[in-house]
């Protein structure tokens, strides 16, 4: 599979595989400080609060197809929880200190005992959220280290009456889902201390490239001339590579975990194309696949299996990890989607959280209209990428192929507005994205392309200026 111009944008972050370096964890000066507690009042079913924006547009009378069963399983919610502002307040200041050279903190990452202890809830505060989730029936599964993430399961009964909420079936074009019908609420006494469920529902991140026919050939034709597919060889030219890889800075050590809800459909496409497009010297590169289990509690990391299409990005995403970075490990994080979590989030919740240390690079091309996804989903990417942050993980998400028309994605025109990925707009994570280059607005074609391929049919000559990515209608250089 090859990617148009565009999209090789996408691949810039993780080009910095070069310069990431995993340090071994040590204790910071976020660590030891003590976390107070935020639930002062007692437990009063009475006196409740609303989670407000964590409802779906689609979840509407028009699309109302009936309320599920009490005994409809919901499994492995997610509760995202909140720190004091305090504790948030030197939680930044640590990360600025891990990125400040003359700091006695720079790049001296905390483990997740640590951060949890420094940046989490208190285990008082803990303790009452996780009892008053029982007392209405539903299982604990996994309280996380961070002390910011607790996965339960129950029924859609217990939801409706531990949340006030029901889950109703929805029926949108012909196809099915489920979601909370208004906000959830919860005692106000739990509110300090409580963001929200991530999910009610399950419309779950879409993949973000644009599917295309496949092409038999290397260079073929268009509405606007030739388009030049890149290869593995034009990305080290275009962004200068070369002298990396000459001088035995290819990947090696260094491991990429590429975030996933489905297994691959078979590997053999990762071999045909390191072999057919000049990667196969680089012996030391490997695919594997992971499923990352909690650290404890029970296993909320289900094998996925293959997921179409999502499994034609997971093997887009090996193989242009592979040809950044050609002799990294690439290890595909899979975790299946839960009743109503998405099995990426899940799968990034084992990898910080693990025992061990996590991957140096993380990335997800994954995304979701940041207006709809809800505010305790909007929440809980913030929080595990700062928790990421502070162990030395750099996280790259793809802005994706529709930018910033991602409430719009794949529909004719654009209605929502300008609105960015939701998993890619935190300042915790690198967007990676949205150029294009000006060959063909410039009538330059001839200058940055040969016209013929070398052995590894690379043919850019050069670096190519970029401009913004708009191909729509609307854009103004087009």
């Amino acid at each position: 599979m090859f990617p148009e111009r565009g999209f090789v944008a996408l691949l810039l972050g993780v080009v910095s595989f070069v310069v990431a370096v995993q340090l071994s964890y040590g204790q910071g000066a976020g660590a030891g400080r003590p976390n107070q507690n935020l639930i002062t009042q007692s437990v009063d079913e009475g006196k409740r609060v609303a989670l407000r924006g964590n409802t779906r547009p689609e979840a509407n009378a028009r699309n109302d197809r009936g309320r599920v069963a009490d005994e409809f399983p919901m499994e492995h919610l997610l509760l995202q929880l909140r720190r004091s502002p305090e504790q948030e307040q030197a939680l930044q200041q640590f990360i600025s200190e891990l990125q400040t050279h003359d700091s006695p903190n720079f790049h001296r990452w905390i483990n997740p005992q640590e951060f949890g202890a420094a940046f989490g809830v208190s285990q008082q505060d803990l303790g009452t959220i996780t009892g008053w989730l029982e007392s209405h029936g539903f299982r604990i599964n996994v309280v996380y280290p961070s002390r910011l993430v607790v996965d339960f399961s129950g029924t859609a009964g217990q939801v409706r009456r531990a949340f006030h909420t029901e889950i109703h079936n929805l029926e949108i074009r012909s196809e099915k889902h489920i979601a909370n019908m208004s906000d959830p609420q919860i005692p106000a006494a739990l509110a300090p201390a409580v963001v929200g469920i991530v999910s009610l529902h399950d419309f779950k991140p879409h993949t973000m490239h644009q599917m295309r026919r496949p092409r038999p050939a290397f260079t073929f034709g268009s509405l606007f001339g030739d388009t030049y597919a890149v290869v593995p060889a034009d990305l080290a030219t275009i962004y200068n590579l070369n002298p990396l890889l000459s001088s035995g800075n290819s990947g090696q050590g260094q491991t990429i975990a590429l975030i996933e809800d489905t297994d691959v459909f078979g590997t053999s496409d990762w071999d045909t194309f390191r072999s057919t497009l000049g990667l196969s010297a680089y012996t030391s590169g490997s695919l594997t696949t992971l499923y990352p289990a909690p650290p404890s509690g029970a296993n909320n990391c289900r094998v996925p299996g293959v997921v179409a299409p999502n499994d034609a990005e997971a093997i887009l995403d090996a193989e242009w990890a592979s040809a950044a970075a050609p002799n990294a490990a690439i290890e595909m994080a899979a975790c299946g989607d839960a009743t109503t979590t998405f099995g990426g989030l899940i799968a990034i919740q084992n990898l910080v959280n693990a025992d061990t240390p996590p991957p140096a690079i993380m990335s997800i091309s994954y995304g979701e209209c940041e207006t709809v996804n809800g505010e305790a989903a909007n929440g809980a990417y913030n929080s595990v990428y700062q928790q990421a942050v502070t162990e030395g993980v750099s996280v790259f998400v793809a802005a994706g192929d529709s930018g910033a028309s991602g409430c719009d994605n794949s529909a004719a025109e654009a209605t929502h507005g300008i609105v960015p990925n939701a998993l890619a707009s935190t300042p915790y994570n690198v967007a990676v994205g949205g150029t294009d280059f000006s060959d063909t607005y410039s009538n330059t074609n001839n200058t940055y392309w040969s016209s013929t391929n070398s052995s590894s049919f690379a043919s850019a000559l050069s670096y190519i200026p970029e401009i913004p990515w708009n191909d729509s209608c609307a854009g103004v250089l087009l």
